[in-house]
């Protein structure tokens, strides 16, 4: 596959993962398109690596969109896990005393 369908594959499995992920969503719509091509690209090569499944067989394969799917899945995870841990503890922002 070329560069602009991994772009594509990962805007739309960011989407899917995203309406998937539960959780209040902290993030906009590019950040979730980018958590998703990232998500497709590391879904992509650890199904390489960890279980020698070589899911690039075409844009409309079945397997290609759920390793992309779920890496985005799990990166959207970890970003809310980051976000998350950022805003707890009772801290206020600047805009909260006014």
């Amino acid at each position: 596959m070329g560069i602009i369908a991994w772009i594509v594959l990962g805007l739309g499995a960011g989407l899917l993962a995203n309406v998937l992920v539960p959780g209040r969503r902290s993030q906009g719509l590019i950040v979730t398109g980018l958590i998703g091509v990232a998500g497709a690209l590391a879904g992509g090569w650890a199904a390489t690596q960890l279980f020698h499944v070589h899911t690039l067989h075409g844009f409309f394969n079945l397997s290609t969109w759920l390793t992309a799917i779920i890496g985005a899945a799990i990166l959207l995870l970890v970003f809310h896990l980051f976000t998350r841990r950022g805003s707890a503890g009772g801290r206020r922002t600047r805009w909260a005393h006014r």
